[in-house]
């Protein structure tokens, strides 16, 4: 959270004044949907992603600035702490980032080089999160995600009014605020007018940062008004990001863009009023500074058959049931025929026992298959059946009469190895590419 505000900070600061630097990295902190994720949602994925979107820009504008390669290796090491940090709003960002770093291209006087930079950093991005984003939209299609997410967006899409106000709640999705917030919306008026009546007196700059910063900021919104429940009906895409409020996060980096280009437009006797603005931001969230209340449950719901860590269930596995319908007994358990069964080790991608049985038995591994998991009788690996009707996605596979040591263990496909191997090499790219700067690492950060 902290370190979001100083990002934005540092990135306004680079090309505007000071308090205008400091009023937009309050308002991308003091905004209500900051405290919906931590203290309703818990989102702690985005709040690591909103540091992100703020430093990319300021390592595309201090590489059109100084045209120093390290830039690049910086924002291309920032673009995969974005996508890592959250695959949704990864996806939500970068439209953005692209057409900011093609912007600052535009401006530069060596425009196909600075491309080729940005591009290389965006690439580069990519390749150092391989290892996440490939198997996430690959392997996706082994989940229940787009089946049970699909049609969540229909009863998120909410009439304007809730962005203007709404109350602190704790509730579930679409029941906590989802107002943009008061000062926001005065400073998104005010670059409105600024753009319609005092655009001849707007630096190029200034001009192009409020034009590219209040069309997504727009387009933001739009997608969460009910008039956009065509586009959510007809776009797999923009379905994976499940519920439209989700597209708050860009509203407020928008709006906090937004105010310190307006500010910075200002004269500068108008400096100490906006320090009182920002003192008004802060204070005006105040009452959302705590947690609205707790969930209570009963003991019986913690003896009970464990529902699951998601909301939907829409992480288990595409051959499965979405929850669980019984507690299990034993992690290891006979089909048919009998015998022993003793647990030797249990790790997350490792179990081992010692089987003994009297004739050719039918086993359940009560783990959940997904590409990855291998069962081995004495080292060999047997055939696994995960659709069992009577079973659904749980792993069965048959012994032979005697004793003998059986294993799970979960390991990498040959896709998720491949994608490793590319962040291996973007990692090792960036890495020597440091030595060969020959620059100390203290300086790398002025």
């Amino acid at each position: 959270f902290i370190l979001s505000g100083m990002t934005m900070y540092f990135w306004l600061k680079s090309f505007l004044k000071k308090e205008a630097a400091l009023l937009g990295s309050v308002l991308y902190l003091f905004a209500p949907y900051r405290f919906v994720d931590l203290y309703v949602r818990g989102a702690i994925g985005e709040h690591v992603a909103f540091i992100f979107p703020p430093l990319i820009c300021y390592f595309f504008y201090q590489l059109a600035k100084t045209r120093r390669m390290m830039y690049v290796l910086w924002a291309g090491l920032a673009i995969g702490g974005l996508i890592i940090s959250h695959d949704a709003l990864s996806i939500m960002f970068l439209p953005f980032i692209t057409l900011y770093g093609l912007y600052l291209a535009w401006c530069n006087f060596q425009k196909i080089r600075l491309l080729l930079e940005v591009a290389l950093s965006i690439l580069l991005g990519f390749v150092l999160s391989a290892f996440f984003w490939i198997p996430a939209f690959f392997e996706g299609k082994y989940t229940l995600r787009d089946i049970v997410s699909s049609k969540d967006f229909s009863s998120s899409l909410f009439p304007i009014s809730r962005f203007f106000f709404s109350p602190w709640n704790f509730g579930i999705s679409g029941q906590f605020s989802l107002q943009l917030g008061f000062i926001h919306w005065i400073f998104v008026a005010a670059a409105i007018f600024a753009l319609l009546f005092y655009h001849k007196r707007l630096k190029a700059m200034q001009m192009m940062l409020l034009c590219l910063t209040l069309f997504f900021f727009l387009a933001s919104l739009v997608v969460m008004l009910p008039i956009s429940q065509v586009i959510w009906e007809h776009i797999s895409l923009i379905q994976k990001f499940q519920f439209p409020w989700r597209f708050l996060s860009l509203s407020v980096f928008c709006a906090a863009i937004l105010a310190a280009v307006v500010t910075d437009f200002l004269p500068k006797r108008f400096a100490k009023g906006i320090i009182v603005v920002a003192f008004l931001s802060i204070s005006i969230t105040y009452p959302y500074w705590r947690v609205n209340g707790y969930l209570q449950k009963p003991d019986n719901y913690f003896s009970s058959t464990y529902p699951g860590t998601t909301d939907t269930g829409e992480s288990s596995p595409i051959w499965s049931v979405r929850f669980m319908e019984q507690t299990l007994h034993a992690h290891l358990e006979y089909v048919t025929g009998a015998g022993a069964i003793h647990e030797i080790k249990r790790t997350m991608t490792k179990h081992s026992y010692q089987v003994t049985t009297d004739a050719t038995s039918l086993l359940r591994e009560n783990t959940l298959y997904f590409p990855g998991w291998i069962i081995k009788v004495d080292g060999v690996p047997v055939p696994i059946q995960f659709q069992d009707p009577n079973n659904r996605g749980l792993m069965i596979f048959s012994v032979s009469p005697g004793s003998h040591l059986v294993t799970a263990e979960f390991g990498e496909t040959r896709l998720r190895e491949t994608a490793d191997i590319l962040s291996l090499i973007g990692l090792l790219i960036v890495s020597f590419s440091f030595i060969l700067i020959k620059v100390p690492l203290w300086k790398r950060f002025q």
